[in-house]
């Protein structure tokens, strides 16, 4: 199912700044029994992203309405949004009149084996580098070919993830994923102010940490830091929390403070969910 502007269609306009610059923003939202999961966080960043790019933002309400209704007769889905500038005539130059074009669909849970959140799962690093733009660091722009030619690089249904560096050579994010290190029971993960994404989940467990009393700390985190962790996994808002028990030929082991992390996480989901209702 997709509705664009509200409308059931499968089409856009082929001048759309979407498909002409990738101008546009877009959130990915896990549905679990009928429910949008974080919607409001994810309405918000999406917000905040059209402010960043001189977007018009969306109208919130309406916008939730729309994901509400796609996810209420879903037991298990995804939902993605993807809010473009709108159609416009060639060239870089904004339209004098922007319209964004609002895009909601509907799409099958992936199926990914529960044992990747119980025992963990095997990355490796990838070659292709995050590009450093503080103007576009942490918002979830439509230009993603880093992240695609990455996902190129692999083919080994064995790997679930790549792990990718900056410009700089410091560790930033997964190809799909937020990264998280643990070291002597302090939590780190990457600063995010030349790149990468800032994610719904990676907020939440910063959060999390903080009100539990477990040290977190934003920091420029190198191969060699990454490779000496007690502790390394990834998160993303489909897939939660995943240990990561290899990177290449280097084993980890899912230790307390990951386990501890994905049950402060899914109560809070349970919670969040119960206080959305």
């Amino acid at each position: 199912m997709i509705l664009i502007n509200g409308e059931p269609k499968e089409l856009i306009e082929v001048n759309d700044r979407a498909l002409q610059y990738g101008d546009g923003l877009f959130e990915t939202i896990a549905v679990k029994s009928g429910k949008a999961q974080f919607l409001k966080r994810h309405l918000q960043r999406l917000n905040a992203g059209c402010s960043k790019l001189l977007i018009p933002p969306p109208d919130l309400k309406l916008l939730e309405r729309e994901v509400s209704e796609l996810a209420r007769h879903s037991d298990s889905a995804v939902i993605k949004i993807i809010i473009s500038r709108g159609i416009g005539g060639r060239g870089y130059r904004q339209p004098d009149l922007i319209k964004p074009t609002r895009i909601v669909s509907l799409h099958p849970y992936p199926d990914y084996p529960f044992a990747y959140h119980e025992q963990g799962i095997t990355a490796r690093f990838c070659t292709t580098r995050l590009g450093l733009n503080p103007a576009l660091a942490g918002i979830k722009h439509l230009n993603r070919l880093e992240q695609v030619l990455a996902r190129a690089e692999w083919h080994d249904p064995t790997i679930q993830e790549g792990i990718m560096f900056d410009n700089d050579g410091y560790v930033i994010e997964g190809t799909m994923t937020n990264l998280f290190v643990v070291k002597d029971d302090v939590l780190y993960t990457a600063t995010l102010d030349k790149t990468g994404i800032s994610g719904i989940i990676r907020g939440i467990i910063i959060e999390q940490s903080a009100s539990h009393k477990m040290k977190v700390l934003e920091s420029r985190i190198s191969q060699n830091e990454l490779l000496s962790a007690d502790e390394v996994f990834v998160c993303n808002s489909v897939i939660g929390i995943w240990p990561i028990r290899q990177i290449d030929h280097h084993p980890f082991l899912v230790g307390p403070k990951t386990r501890q992390l994905q049950h402060w996480l899914k109560h809070f989901e349970h919670e969040t969910t119960q206080n959305e209702q």
